[in-house]
């Protein structure tokens, strides 16, 4: 792969300090928010209904927005779904207790005499708050079960040191992540919830590739303190850092300013996430591990025992 950046001598284990004291400080305020202002579930978690309706031409959504709210709908949440004239319409329960089929006559209702032609309900779903609850407790426990198998994976191909300072920084990534939805109030749901999956899996293949560097660099180098190998393998693997991350924010950026409201939230998710994750492979990772104090006699290959050809009858 051709060098982005060229050959460079950054001194990232020397920063480490101020690397600390920032990312304590964003976990920090990403905690608090999280505590304090909490998060905006949407439909999927919250539970309430799903209403897709259909017209014949594009509509405006705030004229939407605005004929819902003025029908004491205010808690609606429209955008467009598939096509630009196809709309999703997420909402909670009404206090009155109205079911589907009764909202639904509401909503198209107030929103006929918006369109020159016919109004059509696609569909009507429902989702009950125990199962959204249920999907909140099965999305945390995914995002548990993937970061034991992490600390799984990382020991055995690495040493423990390494599985440490990996789920140090994925946990670093994933609360900053949250904590951003949570300060904004952007509303959080299933997608959002497969897009920090997918910034688990991003950041920990960023990750990995500078734990081999450094794992080679211990094994190869002769002299150096354990900072300056680390130093060594980070400037070594920088450009293919640089390059990965800026060709898919290329791609994330592109999806969040022209895939349409119904994925901003994913691609707003991933874009963080790619942010937060780079930085955290530099900086949060192999500051954990250096911590820890690994030394090159972690590093050396474990050495098997001969077999003793004389003794073989």
């Amino acid at each position: 792969m051709r060098n982005l950046i060229g050959e460079t001598h950054i001194d990232f284990v020397g920063h480490r300090r101020k690397a600390m004291y920032l990312s304590s400080a964003l976990v920090a305020i990403a905690l608090l928010a999280i505590i304090v202002r909490g998060m905006n579930f949407g439909v999927d978690f919250t539970g309430g209904f799903t209403i897709e309706v259909g017209y014949d031409k594009p509509p405006e959504i705030q004229q939407i927005r605005d004929v819902l709210i003025a029908a004491e709908l205010p808690d609606a949440s429209v955008q467009n779904f598939g096509s630009s004239t196809d709309v999703l319409i997420r909402m909670a329960p009404p206090e009155n207790g109205q079911g589907g089929a009764e909202l639904s006559k509401d909503v198209l209702t107030a929103l006929a005499p918006t369109s020159d032609t016919p109004v059509d309900i696609r569909r009507v779903e429902f989702v009950g708050p125990q199962v959204g609850e249920e999907l909140r407790e099965t999305g945390g426990l995914a995002v548990l079960m993937a970061l034991f198998a992490i600390v799984v994976y990382i020991w055995f191909r690495f040493e423990k040191k390494f599985s440490v300072g990996s789920v140090l920084a994925l946990v670093h990534d994933v609360v900053i992540t949250v904590g951003i939805f949570a300060l904004f109030q952007i509303e959080f749901d299933l997608t959002i919830l497969a897009a920090i999956l997918a910034v688990i899996g991003y950041s920990l293949n960023d990750t990995i590739v500078v734990f081999d560097r450094i794992r080679e660099n211990f094994r190869a180098m002769r002299r150096g303190t354990p900072a300056e190998i680390m130093n060594v393998s980070i400037n070594q693997t920088l450009s293919r850092t640089v390059i990965t991350s800026l060709t898919t924010l290329l791609v994330l950026l592109s999806l969040f300013i022209f895939g349409g409201k119904i994925i901003n939230g994913f691609a707003l998710a991933l874009i963080i996430g790619v942010i937060i994750g780079t930085y955290s492979s530099i900086f949060v990772a192999s500051t954990a591990v250096l911590a820890l104090g690994i030394t090159k006699e972690d590093m050396m290959p474990v050495e098997k025992e001969g077999v003793d050809l004389e003794h073989i009858p």
